[in-house]
């Protein structure tokens, strides 16, 4: 199935396995590739080579470590990921991932509101 047919597909096609992401192109320039959009939900793979240079994000967003190891930033904090790690940033906080290995992979899930959603 094709990346159109997925992202705009009927409920029994919104799925992704992490060989499908790895199969998938990222375009030239970008460190990313979405492959599921759905209302405010946008999926992506994500994949710095080097060094991770983003800025902050408009939306709310969740990592899920797909492949690698290393450090991430996450505002005033920093501590190290491994695979399957969860880690939540909230819209316009800087962060970034570091000395990661090569490779590494992450699903990137962006969701909600620009400029994030209220704190309960």
């Amino acid at each position: 199935m094709d990346r159109e047919t997925k992202a705009a597909g009927t409920p029994e096609n919104w799925w992704i396995t992490l060989a499908e992401a790895l199969a998938t192109p990222i375009p030239a320039g970008q460190r990313s590739v979405e492959l599921l959009a759905h209302g405010t939900l946008r999926l992506k793979y994500y994949a710095p080579i080097g060094h991770d240079d983003q800025t902050p994000h408009t939306q709310d967003e969740v990592y899920v470590i797909a492949r690698g190891t290393g450090w991430f930033v996450n505002g005033e904090r920093r501590h190290p990921f491994s695979v399957g790690d969860v880690l939540f940033v909230p819209a316009g906080i800087v962060h970034r991932f570091e000395e990661f290995s090569d490779d590494f992979g992450v699903w990137v899930i962006f969701y909600g509101p620009e400029g994030g959603e209220a704190a309960p």
